[in-house]
């Protein structure tokens, strides 16, 4: 069984930033790919930043230039540094581990983001 647990979530005005992390515990490997997604209230779910086995990252357009995806497979952890933060950046953020058939089969519980204008 794994364990995704997110943290780092909170308030900030526009143009601030934030570190939201993931630990990873149970059956993990270092070799899972993962990603950040987002949702806001009333719409659908979208992947901010992925990273894959071998470290290839990829970012939303949204968030290219601002967000900054890094993976440390001695600590199982997944952070997102997120930088310039907009009022449209406020969602909860969840983490997603071990890409499989195109779905990520693990899933944390999320954390709050909030961008004030």
């Amino acid at each position: 069984q794994v364990q995704l647990v997110e943290s780092g979530g909170g308030s900030v005005q526009a143009g601030g930033s934030l570190r939201l992390s993931c630990a990873a515990s149970g059956d993990w490997s270092t070799y899972y790919s993962m990603a950040w997604f987002r949702q806001a209230p009333g719409k659908e779910r979208e992947e901010v930043a992925a990273i894959d086995a071998v470290g290839i990252v990829s970012y939303a357009d949204s968030v290219k230039g601002r967000f900054t995806i890094s993976k440390d497979n001695d600590k199982n952890t997944l952070d997102l540094h997120m930088a310039s933060l907009k009022p449209e950046d406020t969602a909860r953020y969840y983490c997603a581990g071990f890409r499989r058939g195109g779905v990520y089969q693990y899933w944390g519980q999320g954390t709050q983001v909030t961008v004030s204008p």
